[in-house]
């Protein structure tokens, strides 16, 4: 009997040690960058990126857990041209004015081992919510040398039909419905 009582303390230990190890992050946003790619009459490819972006991470290592939420400022698309930035921000496309941010929100994370191969969450663009895999092409974490924490990130990456959100500008013309949103962060832990 009192082996019981002392397994059942060292699981309820073991499980207080996993929970203790979970830690939140700060997405820094001078290390992170959210851009987009899309096809340009099957010529080139136009890309553009987002300025303002915001969130926070929850992660363990151990418990091969993490959430993520993330907001990004779809008024701060940045392409380098003037007009091509005020036609995405218009209503034909994001529709900054009606939806001033596009979100993605996660509670999964996959491994292969120990390391991070994908998170899986749900984007919403334009009120519409679609799920979204992001695929880990790196994932690393750091004692920062300069602000004494731990800082963790990587690239990720996805593809996303636009049409499920409700973006259909320029299809008829023959734009792609598919858009490459490649994903570089960082976070720091608070």
């Amino acid at each position: 009997m009192r082996s019981n009582v002392i397994a059942a303390a060292a699981l309820a230990l073991l499980a207080g040690m996993s929970q203790a190890q979970a830690a939140n992050y700060a997405i820094d946003p001078s290390h992170t960058y959210v851009t987009f790619e899309i096809g340009h009459f099957g010529t080139s490819t136009n890309r553009g990126r987002f300025d303002k972006k915001e969130g926070k991470v929850e992660f363990d290592r151990a418990a091969k857990t993490g959430k993520v939420e993330i907001a990004i400022d779809t008024a701060s698309v940045n392409t380098g041209f003037s007009k091509f930035n005020e036609h995405l921000q218009s209503a034909d496309l994001f529709d900054s004015a009606k939806y001033p941010s596009v979100t993605f929100v996660s509670d999964k994370f996959s491994f292969s081992s120990d390391k991070l191969t994908g998170v899986t969450g749900k984007l919403t663009l334009l009120g519409k919510t679609q799920p979204v895999t992001l695929k880990a092409v790196n994932f690393n974490c750091y004692e920062n040398p300069m602000l004494k924490r731990e800082v963790c990130g990587g690239d990720f990456e996805t593809s996303i039909d636009r049409t499920q959100f409700g973006m259909n500008y320029g299809i008829d013309w023959g734009f792609p419905k598919n858009v490459r949103l490649l994903i570089q962060v960082e976070a720091v832990k608070q």
